[in-house]
């Protein structure tokens, strides 16, 4: 019982560390995290996989596995953090796809295999004495929601990344020393390998700097936050900022400076200013030129006021400090819900390449601002494109921002560049250069780079007027909470860097062209259940598609939920921890019900319950949908009680297909759990990458509803075993 607790503990959190680490390794790109999600699922399903036959597992071989996992997983963190290193000869650079790809794989696969495989065994183990693999089920289960509490409370209290995983280390170790199996020489090697853990632990704070500083040599601090990975480097007086390890802002640039300043000229005189993020690399500074009566700077990762304005030169860190200038520590999108109004509102959010970021490029959000404004306040935030030529990946991104905030503010001007800036009010726009050009004289504004010619220029070049007419006449769809569709085209412009050929390529026309090839999705829809049905004639194979398919329609609805309540409520990332947790808990809950109140009590496994749990998730497919299209659920408790509900029907239908047969559990522990995680991994990968981003939320959780209605075509009937 202990060892399969500690198996679900140890697996969640090594696999934290893990994705952590890959997400740092190749900066912070979220298809890098769903594809090490992945990826980690498969090998953890071959893990399941390997040694199926072997019905007798020794205590031994389960406490040497424990063993193993403590020395692999501080070496495996090593090995990630050294991947650019051996991989790339150019610091800084994106290694090929392919070889991140095999380089996940390959950090991945010792770790995985040990989880899948010491699951099987301890799980087999543990039936021998004649106990269900339901019950074996919801114990790993409920050691990962120890896992998911200890992954949250842990970055909660400041421990760094490496930190944690020597913590995870000594969980594995624990396993071992508290058997029962009294092995001599695993147990000394054990014991030396806990001393050498607290020796690292000891040390963890050098150590992690060390390594740090293979990627950073003139690092200055470096620091594991809820967030990301922040690293400050300093080099000729020049400060750069990292996070996840891609740049975030230097000291010596001027991206700021055009920014504030183009987007403040353009209004008579702002006297209230609101900055959403970014305000610590001379956005504060440069809006104070213009003299405002007052400045909200909003900020989102305490870290950044902590931990990085220290390092920054003098000059963007006392305008922090000025009287007229107040810090909020807040999400941006809940700060807004009690602001006042505002003549500016400058939003420094980074690029929409995640869910997180996202939500401050949609319609919802523009209108959260737009309520904000006053009647001449302009709103104004940037966004990477091209100097010259955009792609259709990059124009179909701007289109979709550029359409959400016209839906909101009626009047747009759009500043093209390598970073272009967009501004919008209710109000015309100025763009007479020269007008623009008195207000920076008046105002007596000195600055490196903004000067009238340079105003001049932005507006009477031909990139000016050509990027208008290509906003106002190109389609795309708009960018919403529940149909994030700029994700996907950052997603595909990020791609392009190593495929070009994608970059003339749009996901969202597969809409269309389903539309134009109706007859053949008809056949598709028809195959599916014919396939269900001669599925259902082989016992073994109908109960692993049946765990499948519930893994699956239950990963698409937890990436839903999780989404949906990063959209509107500006996740923390202890919240998310609770949500996974409400997940995990749901998990153990439907596996112990299944086998305790069900089975135990009737004696077997009646028909009528895989019956009530498939029409139960289509059921519950429909009234998600339906719940996200009238966004009547938004609350913590709320979303975490809709996972609960998903992990419970994804376990129940787990431990019915485990226990409606008679066979031996033993066999079916490597079976169904491979189908699981197999399940679970292409969910994750399905929904974050096609399905959410073309189809959105609503018809995403409402597409699950037929899936789980046909999964009743694989329940035992009489007659098919």
């Amino acid at each position: 019982m202990m060892d399969l607790l500690i198996i679900g503990l140890i697996s969640i959190l090594g696999q934290a560390v893990l994705l952590r680490e890959l997400s740092v390794a190749f900066y912070g790109i979220e298809l890098i995290y769903v594809l090490s999600m992945g990826i980690w699922l498969v090998w953890t399903a071959l893990g399941a996989v390997i040694g199926r036959r072997n019905l007798s597992p020794s205590s031994t071989w389960i406490q040497f596995f424990f063993l193993l996992f403590s020395l692999l997983l501080p070496a495996d963190v090593v090995f990630i953090r050294s991947i650019r290193t051996i991989f790339s000869p150019v610091p800084g650079a994106y290694l090929p796809f392919t070889h991140q790809i095999l380089a996940m794989s390959a950090a991945l696969l010792p770790i995985g295999l040990l989880s899948g495989l010491i699951f099987q065994w301890a799980a087999k183990l543990y039936l021998v004495g004649g106990r269900t693999l339901a019950r074996a089920y919801a114990l790993e289960s409920a050691g990962g929601l120890a896992g998911g509490l200890c992954a949250t409370l842990f970055l909660r209290f400041g421990l760094q990344n490496l930190t944690i995983a020597i913590l995870c280390a000594l969980f594995a170790l624990s396993a071992v020393l508290a058997g029962r199996e009294k092995n001599r020489g695993i147990r000394i090697a054990a014991a030396a390998a806990g001393a050498m853990a607290f020796i690292l632990l000891w040390r963890a704070g050098p150590i992690d700097r060390a390594m740090t500083a293979w990627t950073h040599p003139n690092l200055l601090a470096t620091q594991d936050t809820p967030y990301c990975r922040i690293t400050v480097t300093q080099q000729g007086g020049q400060i750069a900022v990292y996070e996840n390890d891609a740049l975030s802002f230097e000291t010596e640039g001027t991206e700021a400076e055009e920014f504030v300043h183009m987007a403040a000229l353009m209004h008579p005189r702002p006297a209230r200013v609101l900055i959403l993020g970014g305000g610590i690399e001379g956005t504060v500074r440069e809006i104070l030129k213009h003299a405002p009566a007052q400045v909200d700077y909003v900020e989102l990762n305490p870290a950044m006021l902590t931990m990085v304005a220290p390092n920054l030169p003098r000059e963007l860190q006392e305008p922090l400090h000025a009287p007229s200038v107040r810090v909020t520590v807040a999400d941006a999108r809940r700060f807004l819900r009690s602001a006042g109004l505002f003549d500016l509102i400058l939003i420094g959010m980074p690029e929409p390449d995640s869910g997180q970021a996202n939500r401050f490029y949609t319609r919802e959000f523009f209108e959260q601002c737009a309520a904000h404004l006053s009647p001449d306040g302009i709103l104004a935030f940037r966004l990477k494109s091209a100097e010259n030529f955009w792609t259709s990946q990059q124009a179909g991104r701007a289109v979709s921002i550029y359409r959400a905030l016209r839906a909101v503010l009626p009047q747009v001007q759009v500043l093209p560049g390598g970073t272009s800036i967009f501004a919008a009010s209710m109000q015309p726009l100025p763009k007479d250069p020269a007008l623009l050009s008195s207000r920076l004289e008046a105002r007596g504004i000195s600055t490196r780079f903004v000067s009238a010619p340079y105003i001049h220029y932005l507006y009477t070049n031909d990139r000016y007027f050509k990027i208008s007419h290509l906003l106002d006449t190109e389609s795309a769809p708009l960018n919403t909470d529940v149909h994030p569709i700029c994700y996907q085209y950052t997603l595909m412009i990020w791609l392009s860097k190593f495929y070009p050929g994608l970059a003339v390529l749009d996901l969202s026309s597969l809409v269309a062209w389903g539309r134009s090839h109706q007859p053949f999705l008809w056949i598709v829809a028809l195959a599916l259940p014919l396939l269900f049905v001669i599925c259902g004639r082989r016992p073994p194979l109908r109960r692993a598609l049946l765990v499948g398919i519930a893994a699956f329609v239950g990963m698409v609805l937890e990436t839903s939920f999780v989404l949906y309540y990063q959209v509107k409520s500006g996740i923390l990332y202890q919240d998310i921890g609770i949500l996974l947790m409400g997940f995990m808990a749901g998990l153990a809950l439907g596996a112990l019900v299944t086998e305790r109140h069900v089975f135990a009590r009737m004696r077997g496994m009646p028909r009528w319950y895989g019956l009530v749990l498939c029409a139960g998730f289509t059921l519950f497919s429909m009234v998600t949908s339906l719940s996200i299209r009238a966004g009547a659920i938004d609350g913590l408790a709320e979303i975490t009680g809709l996972l609960l509900i998903t992990g419970f029907l994804v376990a129940a239908i787990f431990a019915y297909a485990s226990l409606e047969s008679d066979q031996d559990q033993r066999n079916m522990v490597a079976p169904l759990y491979a189908a699981d995680l197999i399940g679970g991994c292409m969910g994750s990968v399905a929904s974050t990458l096609l399905l959410i981003p073309i189809a959105g939320l609503v018809a995403t959780a409402a597409s699950m509803a037929p899936l789980a209605l046909l999964s009743i075509l694989l329940l035992r009937w009489k007659g098919n075993g």
